[in-house]
């Protein structure tokens, strides 16, 4: 478990723009059921949440015509039954931290795995999640 006062900013980092911190495997369990687009963000300490991840959501976000509908995050090494709960629904992928996910009415229907956020800046994050929201929140 990583220390509390090295945490905070980084949960702060997406709860300032709209996240809910989920803490529990309940929250989790109700959180990822609920009717619209979900987006998941497994936020992590490591370089690549910091420097690209976080700040990819954040872009995306403020430049998107299209948004999902509810907005909330787990903190790998932190909230460990919390994590644990999201990544059964995150199957068949493997465990990844950061890693960003979006659920159409309590369904996966995207998944950013961290490879796919290692190697890339938050621009290209933020594009990719573009292309994703415009693709999976537009009413058809």
């Amino acid at each position: 478990m990583y220390p509390e006062y090295l945490t905070t900013p980084m949960k702060q980092d997406l709860t300032s723009v709209g996240f809910e911190d989920l803490t529990t495997p309940e929250q989790v369990e109700e959180a990822l059921k609920r009717n619209g687009i979900t987006l998941l963000v497994i936020n992590s300490v490591c370089g690549c949440a910091a420097g690209a991840a976080r700040p990819g959501v954040k872009l995306a976000l403020k430049n998107a015509e299209v948004k999902p509908d509810h907005l909330v995050t787990v903190f790998a090494g932190v909230d460990k039954e919390a994590v644990e709960t999201a990544r059964k629904h995150l199957l068949p992928y493997p465990p990844s931290s950061p890693s960003i996910a979006i659920f159409k009415d309590g369904d996966l229907v995207h998944f950013i795995e961290r490879h796919h956020i290692e190697g890339r800046n938050a621009e290209m994050i933020a594009e990719h999640l573009e292309e994703a929201f415009e693709e999976f929140c537009s009413v058809a």
